[in-house]
């Protein structure tokens, strides 16, 4: 029996790629030798290797360290698969803790960062106890807590209940911990459903004309209002925007909001685009499947499978077609109810197109109304496909199963975006200038960064006020 393995062999073994494995030989993460320009793997290298991933991956504790750090430093929470933190560190910030209550997002942040201050629950803990973990005090200086708190209580495809939601709730833990500790800067990333949910939600069926008008509460983005006045009352300047994830350069059509509060009370610029749609600016278009997965042509992809009876159907359209492209005959036979259901319906039967950066991923590319198929192959986009298209290094580990390692990546924050907003908070802290874009188009909807949607609340709550009554007087 061979003491050594090949590259494809430990790949297999690892359940990794042979381009992953390679890194961690040439990381020194795998003890390998290299022999011309083949690396060679001891076995006893890879069982030593398997029992550390082990020991990682099955861990679920909090880990305490004590150290002097390089400033800048950050506090990731809700740190989920580290997509936000890796653009950080790729900017020059150090992140020196991560808080995740997902049992294998833990095991992630554990693999690929095993030296880390890893918390659990945010509720858990206080202020104080977060600045312990880390080996510091309360009062000691951060640069940057950064966090996108858990979107379904505000997305616009959930219930909305905002913050008499329980993770509402703890989004208002996240800003209260936030704001005790005073770093320089705080950032929050969130869905576009943050720009108009209310505080509290009003049943339909109590309001028109004979009901009170809606409150601040209850007003669209009443939730949001709450959370800038909280920011801003603790001395904090707010700056937001709804931001297109392709105009940094991530090959995704993905639109989330990102607000960047400042402690000096300045309000920060927004953030500055680094590719665009029609290379206004002079900037780059947006980067495509194409350019994001070509070297991934012949790997062997990690992906879940189509049932037959849908993949019938794929097999009739070409590379961005959907089910509007099937023929007349066949949309009923491949839709079945649905076909008589309102709306688009674009997420059915959808093909990738090559030339174009992917729509939203999601968390599971294969559930009939949210289909990510391959531009020409016949299966759901890879895992390998996933990170590229989140900005991914390949050797960034995903831990448990197939479907759980979808969810990760499908809910990250794309790396590009991470390191633009750590580029913006550097330029910033060393008094650079950053550049503004007028009348840029930095996503698909109006009204979307903080000035023009203060007036546009406003103009809501005005509009929902009674009108005074006029009096007609005796004389």
């Amino acid at each position: 029996m061979s003491t050594f393995k090949s590259v494809n062999e430990a790949a297999s073994e690892l359940k990794l790629t042979p381009q992953q494995v390679r890194t961690l030989c040439r990381n020194s993460t795998i003890q390998a030798e290299k022999i011309g320009n083949t690396w060679v793997i001891p076995n006893h290298s890879l069982s030593s290797y398997q029992n550390k991933r082990s020991f990682l991956a099955a861990e679920n504790r909090t880990v305490y360290h004590s150290q002097k750090f390089k400033s800048p430093i950050a506090l990731s929470f809700f740190s989920g698969a580290m997509g936000m933190d890796i653009g950080l560190e790729k900017a020059g910030i150090q992140v020196i803790l991560a808080c995740e209550i997902d049992k294998a997002s833990r095991q992630t942040i554990s693999l690929n960062k095993p030296d880390i201050t890893l918390l659990g629950d945010i509720r858990d803990y206080s202020p104080q106890e977060i600045m312990t973990s880390v080996g510091l005090k309360l009062g000691d200086e951060i640069d940057l807590i950064v966090g996108g708190p858990p979107c379904q209580a505000f997305s616009t495809a959930g219930k909305r209940q905002a913050f008499n939601d329980q993770r509402g709730n703890i989004f208002l833990t996240y800003i209260d911990t936030a704001l005790k500790i005073r770093p320089k800067f705080i950032a929050i990333e969130n869905v576009r459903g943050l720009l108009s949910c209310p505080l509290k939600h009003r049943p339909h069926d109590q309001r028109g004309k004979q009901f009170p008008p809606l409150s601040v509460e209850e007003q669209k983005g009443g939730a949001l209002f709450h959370i800038i006045q909280t920011i801003k009352q603790a001395g904090y300047s707010v700056s937001f925007n709804l931001y297109n994830a392709a105009n940094f350069g991530t090959p995704q059509i993905r639109e989330r909001v990102i607000v960047i509060c400042s402690r000096d009370g300045y309000k920060i610029p927004y953030l500055e685009p680094t590719h665009s749609q029609h290379n206004c600016f002079d900037l780059p278009v947006w980067r495509t499947f194409r350019e994001a997965t070509l070297s991934l042509e012949h790997i062997q992809h990690q992906h879940l499978n189509f049932p037959e009876k849908r993949l019938q159907y794929y097999k009739m359209l070409r590379a961005g077609q959907n089910w509007r492209d099937l023929s007349a005959e066949i949309q009923p036979l491949a839709m079945g109810k649905s076909f008589y259901s309102g709306g688009g319906k674009t997420g059915f039967y959808r093909r990738l197109a090559w030339n174009k950066p992917a729509p939203t991923l999601l968390t599971h590319p294969a559930m009939p109304a949210t289909d990510l198929c391959h531009p020409e192959e016949n299966r759901p986009l890879s895992i390998q496909e996933y990170k590229r298209l989140q900005d991914f290094p390949d050797d960034w580990e995903i831990a448990g199963g197939l479907v759980n390692q979808y969810k990760q990546i499908g809910n990250a924050v794309p790396v590009n975006v991470g390191l633009a907003v750590g580029k913006h908070i550097i330029k910033y802290l060393q008094g650079q200038d950053i550049e503004t874009y007028p009348n840029f188009e930095y996503s698909r909807y109006k009204n979307t960064d903080d000035v023009s949607w203060m007036q546009k609340f406003k103009q809501n709550m005005k509009a929902e006020q009674p009108e005074p009554i006029q009096y007609e007087l005796p004389f």
